[in-house]
């Protein structure tokens, strides 16, 4: 139970920086008017992601519910 102590900080830290990493990769096409409800249908479910972008969006997911469960777990074990 210590070494898991001593893990999860390092685990954190390197997730967080591939999840900064990886949401710095996608790539967004919504201009200043999208941010305020308008945009080119590019939020509305016409686009479809398909290769590397579909691969950085699912593993921007795992990582995002990985360092998730990494800080309730870092909760639960103090």
């Amino acid at each position: 139970m210590n070494s898991l102590q001593t893990i999860i900080p390092y685990a954190q830290i390197i997730l967080s920086v591939i999840l900064v990493a990886l949401i710095l990769m996608q790539h967004s096409d919504a201009g200043a008017g999208a941010s305020f409800g308008g945009g080119d249908g590019f939020g509305a479910g016409i686009h479809q992601r398909r290769g590397a972008e579909k691969v950085i969006f699912i593993t921007t997911i795992v990582v995002a519910v990985l360092f998730t469960l990494s800080a309730f777990a870092a909760l639960f074990i103090k």
